[in-house]
């Protein structure tokens, strides 16, 4: 069993209140409750164990092993069949158990973002940097923050790495973190927020103030089946405005105004307050002029109805910048100084697996990036060009399991802006990853590249980082695309250890560069 030092033992009859639809089938409703899992082997005496139904496996066959493991309570959904069960076990029946499960986490954890002014962050691309930059331009003004996202989880004096391969952990774990933000008295809470996390409920009850839009792309299809979907998925951030708790601070939607959807996720918070920043539209409130590109940076102006500042950050491209206006949208709609904000993205370091350098005295540069969707690679490989002395060399693939449009998306976008490209596999999963990589190499192939003159296909990851930076000279830039700051590989049912970035200097180090 696990319990959390931050919260003191619960009754069954204080989530009952809580729960609508909610019914008790059996039980004390005076029972305690001092821990709350979805995951039945997490479950101990005085867990509540709330079933879903998930893609795979239905947790309510678990009741059973739960029941044995001293659970006081479970959650069940209308309609189950229940297995016989012995007699100390409380039944609660509610119309759905996964949003059940993100109600009953918040009341477990006392309602934390109800004592914080908590930002959300949706978009296919750029919500882990734009959530970086706006923790330190709040930092800059002064303010204690807390961020949950994929990189990291952060706390003012802490930092933790999430370990689960998702950006959005389940309800019990949102509410716990945002829990431990509340307690360490944090003003402000960042929450990344995907659109699985949206639509499988995880983010209920998170009390957002601000939500963000950066940008959408035809992506996570394999899981939202259309673009209007997963569309939809992410205007939830914007509809939760409408029904969050009141703070005082008022509710801000900030949106991508160059985005084709920004006015489909305003139209799902009318109430809150519009933010409008871009480079192209000219509704956009906050834009970037006099903007100047470098390899390690870049230059611009904010300009605001408020005023203007002068900015420059450590990341380089006008992606960057785009996320950067987010930021200082999001932090200037909680009423920080303009000053303060660009000064605070100007001192933001950077995301690890974000552009990422690695540098081990070799003549040429080695980039590790994220970028895992065609649209993310093509826009990696034309920043990089513009600074690119020599060859542009790509190592990059596509994961199993996900949408197969992200290989066609990355073997165009790889044949098009590379000028050579090594196909690998990237959590092939339960997928044959030499099928993978041999698709990836058909769509370089229909775009007019020739295997072995323009790219090769390298099933193993490891070896195909080995040969581009074999085969990298002098001006070179070699850059390594797909996993970043990520610490595992998924093959079949085995997750295992990898990180590109220690891989590409080990094998900088099997060619004599060590630093």
């Amino acid at each position: 069993m696990t319990t959390d030092s931050h919260t003191a033992p619960r009754t069954l009859a204080g989530l009952l209140a809580e729960l609508p639809g909610a019914r008790l089938l059996r039980g004390d409703p005076g029972a305690a409750i001092s821990a709350i899992h979805h995951d039945s082997r997490l479950v101990g005496p005085g867990s509540l164990f709330v079933a879903i139904k998930g893609f795979t496996v239905d947790g309510h066959r678990f009741l059973p092993d739960v029941a044995a493991a001293g659970a006081a309570a479970a959650l069940v959904e209308a309609g189950h069949a229940l297995p016989p069960l012995p007699p100390g076990l409380a039944l609660v029946e509610v119309p759905a158990t996964r949003p059940a499960l993100s109600a009953a986490a918040a009341w477990f954890y006392g309602h934390p973002g109800r004592e914080l002014v908590v930002i959300g962050i949706t978009g296919t691309d750029g919500k882990t940097t734009t959530s970086h930059l706006l923790t330190s331009a709040l930092e800059a003004a002064g303010a204690r923050v807390g961020r949950l996202g994929t990189v990291d989880t952060y706390l003012p004096g802490e930092t933790g790495h999430v370990t689960a391969r998702m950006t959005t952990p389940e309800a019990p774990e949102v509410q716990r973190l945002l829990r431990r933000m509340a307690d360490a008295r944090c003003d402000y809470a960042i929450v990344e927020s995907t659109s699985h996390g949206l639509a499988l409920h995880r983010l209920d009850h998170v009390e957002y103030d601000v939500a963000v839009f950066t940008n959408i792309t035809s992506d996570h299809l394999d899981f939202h089946q259309t673009f209007e979907a997963y569309r939809d998925a992410k205007a939830q951030l914007f509809a939760a405005l409408e029904h969050s708790a009141e703070k005082g601070v008022g509710k801000h939607a900030v949106v991508n105004a160059d985005d084709p959807s920004a006015d489909y996720m305003l139209g799902r918070a009318p109430r809150a307050a519009a933010v409008r920043f871009g480079l192209e539209a000219r509704s956009a409130d906050i834009v970037a002029r006099n903007v100047i590109l470098r390899p390690d940076g870049t230059s611009f102006r904010i300009v605001t109805p408020g005023g203007m500042a002068e900015c420059s950050i450590r990341l380089p491209a006008l992606f960057n910048v785009m996320n950067a206006l987010a930021a200082a949208g999001a932090a200037l709609a909680v009423g920080a100084d303009l000053q303060a904000v660009a000064r605070g993205l100007g001192e933001c370091p950077g995301v690890p697996g974000r552009m990422e350098r690695i540098d081990a005295g070799q003549p040429f540069d080695v980039i590790v990036d994220y970028a895992h969707t065609g649209d993310a690679v093509r826009k990696v490989l034309e920043v990089l060009r513009d600074v690119c002395q020599g060859r542009l060399i790509i190592v990059v693939g596509a994961a199993g399991e996900r949408d197969p449009g992200r290989r066609f998306g990355v073997g165009r976008a790889a044949a098009e802006g590379a000028d050579f490209a090594i196909f690998t596999n990237e959590d092939p999963r339960s997928e044959d990853p030499a099928a993978i990589v041999r698709e990836i190499g058909r769509h370089a192939e229909s775009a007019g590249r020739q295997r072995g003159a323009d790219f090769l296909e390298i099933e193993d990851r490891r070896e195909a980082i080995a040969a581009a930076l074999a085969m990298a000279r002098y001006g070179d830039i070699v850059v390594i695309a797909g996993k970043g700051h990520e610490k595992s590989i998924v093959y079949g049912d085995q997750v295992i250890p990898w990180d590109d970035r220690e891989v590409a200097r080990e094998e900088l180090a099997r060619l004599g560069y060590r630093r």
